[in-house]
């Protein structure tokens, strides 16, 4: 057969190729919600029911829902300087560059080369006399490959999936952050509660031992009354350092989340003392906001994407791959010749590749990219499970812990008023010092109580915004 009448019967067949282009590989749909979910239904919590948690809508930049300017003040500069959002950042700048460059595959390439070179040749017997050399070159090629069963689409697809993943995790460090901020703000502010209630509490105690020491020299009560007061006063003083390590402790934490050595914390914050609370219930919402909202849930939904898209990266190798192209070139022994008619060549059509002999090596990875994407369906599925699961989990803590801290409140103002009073009985002679001592330490243990109470109230709020994803839709 002529070159002619190949021609004539191969372009047809190119056509035909070209009009058929299609997209291989299993078409991405969102995976269903868990059931009780689905068809845009609301999922309420559980313990929404307490009158500290409402059904509204958890607002974007939840811990502004303190009222605290300071702490927004801390929760802006964390954002602008933490260093793991800025590697954060990095990924998703690098996975962005990989989509561009993904997507710069698919138009019209182009290269350019030169070269010079100088080389010892025979004749041969063509007439060029034997001897060195020299030999010089320039060409440029076009090419465009023709998407025809979608793998550069399908790439393109995967390479997108992975940037909004990217974009996924730089929200989770953001909320991650944020509520670190939140947490270590807290943590310092509730330990110097608690060491303002034990401080209170020694004071008081050096106060009734003055008195008990009066009455052992008067001889109204007894020397063991002293030892015992004295006792009581140690083992106030002895929780002391705790409280003070603990909020230095915290302040370090804040420092390194804003970005700064452990030793250059706010230097306001060395005597905070009162913990940061809300004036109305956490607004939860549901759990299909929940799912909507959680950036680990949309990241763990764009790897499943993603992976469901190699499948027909992978299934292409199958067909075969066409590309246009055409090439320009000039050869000479001279940089003068370059330019003559006799040292040009050119070159113009399709390209067909087909890697038919690879076939079940083609085959063996497109059973793992579907593997990959089972693998992905069930992290997706556990992602959000998981997040229900803590979501119900810390309003649940929260609520029975708001119950505790109501009945700790008032036993603790049982306690004081009973102090109160045996106070008044023990000066006038109607009650003993041991059982004056026992109200003492009976008030407080439940001052102790109170204040530990406050600081896990504290914490469960900081839990919750973080189960809840918020900060970032």
């Amino acid at each position: 057969m002529s070159m002619a009448m190949r021609s004539r019967h191969f372009a047809p067949a190119l056509l035909a190729v070209l009009s058929a282009c299609t997209t291989v590989g299993p078409a991405y749909a969102p995976p269903p919600l868990p059931a009780g979910m689905a068809n845009g239904e609301t999922s309420a919590f559980e313990a929404s029911a307490s009158r500290a948690i409402s059904s509204a809508p958890l607002p974007d930049r939840w811990w502004q829902l303190y009222d605290d300017a300071r702490l927004d003040a801390l929760v802006e500069d964390a954002l602008a300087a933490n260093t793991d959002l800025r590697a954060a950042a990095a990924n998703l700048e690098r996975a962005q560059a990989l989509t561009r460059e993904v997507r710069a595959a698919s138009g019209v390439q182009t290269s350019l080369d030169g070269s010079a070179s100088v080389g010892e040749t025979s004749s041969l017997g063509i007439g060029n006399p034997a001897g060195v050399h020299d030999l010089f070159s320039l060409g440029g090629s076009i090419s465009y490959e023709v998407d025809v069963v979608g793998r550069i689409r399908r790439a393109i697809e995967a390479a997108t999936a992975d940037e909004r993943s990217q974009a996924a995790a730089l929200d989770i460090a953001r909320t991650t952050v944020a509520a670190a901020v939140v947490g270590a703000y807290t943590d310092a502010c509730a330990a110097g509660a608690s060491l303002s209630v034990a401080e209170r509490s020694a004071a008081l105690q050096r106060q009734s031992l003055t008195l008990t020491e009066k009455g052992v020299r008067g001889g109204v009560f007894a020397p063991i009354d002293a030892t015992r007061s004295r006792a009581l006063l140690a083992q106030l003083e002895a929780a002391l350092p705790g409280y003070t390590a603990a909020r230095r402790i915290a302040l370090y934490r804040l420092a390194v989340l804003l970005g700064r050595s452990p030793q250059d914390y706010p230097a306001s914050l060395i005597d905070c003392a009162s913990i940061p609370s809300l004036t109305r219930p956490i607004p939860a919402g549901d759990g299909t906001a929940l799912i909507r909202r959680r950036p680990d849930i949309r990241q763990a939904e764009r790897r499943l994407a993603a992976a469901t898209a190699r499948i027909g990266v992978e299934t292409a190798a199958l067909y075969p791959t066409i590309a246009l192209g055409a090439s320009a070139g000039t050869t000479s022994r001279t940089i003068e010749g370059l330019t003559s008619d006799s040292a040009l060549q050119f070159s113009i059509g399709p390209l067909i590749s087909w890697s038919f002999p690879n076939r079940s090596v083609a085959r063996a990875r497109i059973d793992q990219a579907s593997a990959s994407a089972k693998v992905a369906l069930a992290e997706f599925d556990g992602t959000v499970l998981g997040a229900l699961q803590e979501a119900e989990s810390a309003l649940t803590q929260y609520a029975n812990d708001i119950d505790e801290n109501i009945r700790l409140r008032a036993a603790r103002d049982r306690n004081r008023e009973a102090s109160d009073l045996q106070t008044r009985l023990a000066r006038g002679g109607a009650a003993a010092s041991l059982e004056v001592l026992d109200v003492e330490r009976s008030l407080a243990n439940a001052e102790a109580a109170l204040a530990s109470s406050n600081a896990k109230l504290a914490a469960d709020r900081v839990r919750i915004f973080l189960a809840l994803g918020g900060g970032w839709n």
